[in-house]
Parts: C-alpha cells; sequence; structure tokens
C-alpha cells in the first residue's frame, strides 16, 4: 500500500477528473477569444484570493495551538525566493506555454501530451534519487517497456490521424467554431505541449523537499499562487497592451477563469503536493492516462469536437 492509504488512490483519480474539466472548460473559452496570457494573469489572482486568507487563517490557528516545544515552521527569505523560482517555472512558464499550445490543437491532444509526464518525472526521480530501478528484476523491466510505450503512445496520439469519430451531441454546450492549424503549427504546438508538460513534472518533484522542509502545504500553494499572479501580471501586459481586451463578460471565460482558479488551480495544486508527499511524484501523473479518458468523452459532448481513432 502507498502512503497515504486508500485515500492516495481517491485524490489521484479526483485530479484526474478535474484535469480533464480543465483542459475542456479552458479549450472553450480560448476557442471563445479570451487572450491566453490574460487568462493566467486572472486564473491565479482568483486562486491567490481564495487560498491566501484560508492560508493565513489556518496558519494562525496553527500558531495558536502550537506549543513553545513544537512551534510552527517560519517561512524565511530563502524558502520564498525557493517559492518564487517554483512559481516562475510551475505557474507562470508551465501555464503559458502550455494554454498557447492547447488553443492551437485540441482538448484532446492536450491531455495525451500530459501522458509524457510518467516518463519525464520518472527521469527526474531517478537524478534525483526519489526512485530506483533495477533492471535485472521484473519490476525494473516492467519499468523500462512502460516507459517505451507510454512515451511511443503520446507521439501516436499526437501526430496519427485515424478514422474519425463524429460528435456524440449535435448541439455542443460550449458549441465554438472548428480552427483550422496547418500541420506545421500542429507539430510545434504539441512539442511545445510536451516541453510544458517536461517543466511541471520538474515542479512536482520539487514539491517533495520544498515540504519537507516547509510542512505547511496550504500556505506554500498559495504563496505559489500569489507570486505566479505577479509574475503573469507582467507577462500578459507585455502580450496585450490593449487593457480593452482584459474585460471579462458573463460567459464561458469567466466561468473558465473561476473554475480554473478554485478547482484546476487552488485544488490541484494542494491535491498534488499533498499526493507527491504521500506516495511520491511519480504516483502522481501515473494516473494521467485516466485524464485522456474522461477528456475523450467529454470532448465528444460538450465541444462537438471530432476525436479520431488514431487518438
Amino acid at each position: 500500500m502507498v502512503g497515504g492509504g486508500k485515500k492516495s488512490y481517491v485524490v489521484a483519480v479526483a485530479i484526474q477528473a478535474l484535469y480533464a474539466g480543465l483542459f475542456i472548460i479552458s479549450k472553450a473559452a480560448f476557442d471563445s477569444g479570451i487572450n491566453t496570457y490574460v487568462f493566467i494573469f486572472y486564473r491565479l489572482t482568483a486562486a491567490t484570493a481564495l487560498l491566501l486568507p484560508t492560508a493565513l487563517i489556518n496558519n494562525t490557528c496553527r500558531r495558536s495551538r502550537s506549543t513553545a516545544s513544537t512551534p510552527p515552521p517560519a517561512m524565511s527569505c530563502r524558502l520564498l525566493l525557493k517559492l518564487f523560482l517554483c512559481a516562475l517555472l510551475g505557474n507562470t512558464f508551465t501555464l503559458n506555454v502550455y494554454n498557447v499550445s492547447l488553443k492551437q490543437t485540441s482538448a484532446t491532444v492536450g491531455t495525451a501530451a500530459s501522458n509524457s509526464m510518467p516518463v519525464i518525472t520518472f527521469l527526474l526521480a531517478l537524478v534525483l534519487k526519489m526512485e530506483t530501478i533495477k533492471l535485472r528484476s521484473r519490476s525494473g523491466l516492467g519499468k523500462l517497456v512502460g516507459i517505451m510505450i507510454c512515451l511511443a503512445g503520446v507521439l501516436v496520439i499526437a501526430f496519427y490521424i485515424g478514422p474519425s469519430i463524429h460528435p456524440l451531441a449535435h448541439h455542443p454546450v460550449f458549441a465554438h467554431k472548428l480552427q483550422r492549424i496547418n500541420n506545421g503549427e500542429w507539430i510545434r504546438a504539441t512539442f511545445l505541449l510536451i516541453l510544458a508538460c517536461t517543466t511541471w513534472s520538474f515542479w512536482i518533484a520539487l514539491q517533495v523537499p520544498i515540504l519537507k522542509e516547509y510542512p505547511n502545504k496550504l500556505m506554500a500553494t498559495a504563496m505559489q499562487c500569489l507570486f505566479g499572479a505577479l509574475q503573469s501580471f507582467v507577462v500578459a501586459a507585455v502580450a496585450e497592451r490593449d487593457f480593452q481586451k482584459w474585460k471579462l463578460g458573463l460567459d464561458i471565460g469567466l466561468l473558465a477563469v473561476l473554475y480554473s482558479a478554485f478547482l484546476g488551480t487552488g485544488a490541484l495544486m494542494y491535491l498534488q503536493a499533498w499526493c507527491a508527499e504521500m506516495s511520491g511524484p511519480v504516483f502522481v501523473v501515473m494516473w494521467n492516462p485516466l485524464a485522456l479518458v474522461f477528456t475523450i468523452f467529454c470532448s465528444l459532448f460538450f465541444l462537438g469536437e471530432i476525436v479520431h481513432l488514431g487518438r
């Protein structure tokens, strides 16, 4: 049994369900015309508005309950710098690259690219000595075969187009105009998705040593959201200087911001940090293929996407 017991399995499945919803609603918002950089800024700002007050209240309660012999962990300048760099890697860079690429592909391909994360995270865990592999054992050989199959599957899903499955819903919930994207843009966007998954895997692996130094997961998550929001504002201001286009209406854009902030950023970051601490970073990402299954069916019903059997 992995660390955290059955709760780790429940949390891992919940993470993938939240991811599927995030892919679908984000893709719908991007197709409606919202700027991806502005979207990330709003997403992280709303997540900070939710998490930071909660973390401060929780921290105050911890201090009142703690005794002199067991003082709560302090947040040093060195730790703040680490959290700032983690936010730069896991929030600002990863989310912006991923969402720009998602806009040029599809929700299904975006989810499929995340299936490269078990491979990347496992390799990072080997380098950081969080995982071990015995090449002469069956388990070691099984891991190597799994890595090769996983990586090959990602490339097939992204680049091979088989017979199409037409949308099951004639009037999808998030109806949108299908974009025509040439093969060059599709291939470039796919590799950028994999790059974003690489940096996200690195972020997950970095949460383990950070949480050992500062076990307050809620405050660590809130501070990373805060730093990410500040960094993303700079990126969005440079990318979109017309502030009239920053306005949100009562449409899918606002719904996507609220979902991605409260569930897709706040809840996901906290749950992933908890799961990585309890069961290791590889356990967190090994469930990613489940999100692909969820996303395929949701794409057919909610987006009206044409899904190909090769994908």
